[in-house]
């Protein structure tokens, strides 16, 4: 048997499983999901060793490649970070089950009773780089929206997410589910990823979370819907009635709090009015570790600004690097972010109640802020639990996918014998 043979039989075999696993996920109890994620964080916990000394496995071979800092950081496991995953895991079991619930109901003219249910998705397949806490989000949000899922984690963070991945499966045995409704593909070749993508008919929605060339790669080989953002290239614009003091935390937070996620800030817009608050901010992020590019007029405030080019606007650094830009008014923040955003995070720092409204009401994006950091732009920090990844298209999903967005919809007609004319 060829190399892509066998990965394909294992992949079929793996399909195969959680479609058989969905018949019993989508009946299953609100009390028995939530029983399999609390005893899957006690496992996390108990092993919290094991998933370290595994962690530290993958971080010594990702040094090894000389990947990048960015990556090494969403790599990287600590007792704090487990505990986080840990903790996530209750969060998803402590939200409300989504399936079941009446969207909408009405009654016809003619006394058909009609409602919208929400319903599980089915299968979905989860393709990822480096986070192993992703492992544990993704595994658990697609169980408690009645959802089998298939995780194929990066080959960088192979050990972790096993480790990991053996916690939840101990936690779907003790609430007696399917062990097959999380599975881990179990090779590091790449060629599994590009079974996934054609598994239309086993495998009901994809969703990549990571860099540019992965989810440009689903993105135009995938024979399954897709839920995905391709970039973060994200703005925080400091209007001219900016509070300074905020204006300064929230830029220094936004870019720098953590540089390799997808709600990191980009890019910096400051009114011409709001200028002479800048000097002061870049000090803070130069202090900081941040390098900044900026336009003409920026560069002329400090001479440790580098000049920014037309490719910085377009480029999500994932890394300590920031693009600033003095514009006119509001009107020309909103011209920069429409032709740059990736339509992910956008934030205004105003004091002006109505320059806030347009910015929120104007600018198309997946998430719009008013005097807040872009890196709340996560579904933990919605209140969702987690997320298990950032939607940036407008069909079905946007924004934070949690377990709203992991579900469908049917409708259920009730009548009293009717008929049609």
């Amino acid at each position: 048997m060829s190399k892509i043979d066998s990965i394909s039989a294992l992949m079929n075999k793996v399909g195969m499983q959680a479609r058989v696993a969905t018949g019993s996920l989508a009946h299953a109890s609100t009390d028995q999901k939530n029983d399999a994620l609390k005893a899957a964080a006690n496992y996390i916990r108990e092993r919290a060793e094991d998933i370290l000394k595994a962690n530290k496995t993958d971080i010594a071979l990702a040094e090894e490649k000389e990947l990048s800092a960015a990556m090494l950081d969403r790599l990287t496991l600590d007792a704090e970070r487990i505990e986080s995953i840990a903790k996530s895991l209750e969060d998803i079991a402590a939200l409300p089950d989504p399936i079941g619930d009446e969207i909408a109901s009405w009654e016809r003219p003619n006394g058909l009773q009609i409602s919208r249910v929400r319903t599980p998705l089915g299968v979905i397949g989860v393709i990822y780089e480096s986070r192993p806490n992703v492992t544990a989000d993704a595994g658990a949000l697609c169980l408690k929206a009645g959802n089998a899922v298939i995780l194929r984690g990066g080959s960088e963070s192979f050990n972790s997410n096993a480790a990991i991945h053996a916690c939840l499966t101990a936690g779907l045995m003790e609430a007696s589910l399917p062990e097959h409704a999380v599975q881990l593909v179990s090779t590091r070749d790449r060629a599994a990823v590009g079974v996934m993508l054609t598994m239309n008919g086993i495998i009901d929605i994809i969703v990549p979370r990571g860099g540019r060339s992965l989810v440009e790669r689903v993105q135009s080989e995938s024979r399954v819907p897709v839920f995905a953002h391709l970039e973060g290239i994200c703005h925080v614009y400091l209007h001219t009635n900016a509070d300074p003091t905020k204006a300064k935390e929230i830029a220094l937070n936004a870019k720098m709090r953590r540089t390799g996620i997808c709600g990191a800030a980009e890019t910096l817009l400051v009114d011409r009015a709001f200028a002479q608050q800048l000097p002061d901010i870049i000090d803070e992020l130069i202090n900081a570790g941040c390098m900044i590019r900026g336009c003409s007029e920026v560069q002329a405030l400090d001479a440790r600004i580098e000049p920014a080019t037309d490719e910085d606007w377009r480029t999500e650094y994932l890394d300590a690097v920031l693009s600033v830009k003095i514009v006119n008014d509001c009107d020309a923040a909103l011209s920069h972010i429409a032709a740059y955003s990736s339509s992910h995070t956008e934030s205004i720092v105003t004091e002006d109640a109505v320059a806030a409204e347009m910015f929120l009401n104007r600018v198309d994006s997946a998430i719009v802020m008013h005097n807040a950091s872009t890196q709340f732009a996560d579904g933990g920090e919605f209140g969702m639990g987690a997320e298990i990844g950032i939607a940036t298209g407008r069909i079905h999903a946007r924004g934070p996918v949690g377990l709203e967005q992991l579900t469908s919809f049917k409708y259920r007609v009730r009548g009293n014998g009717h008929t049609r004319p």
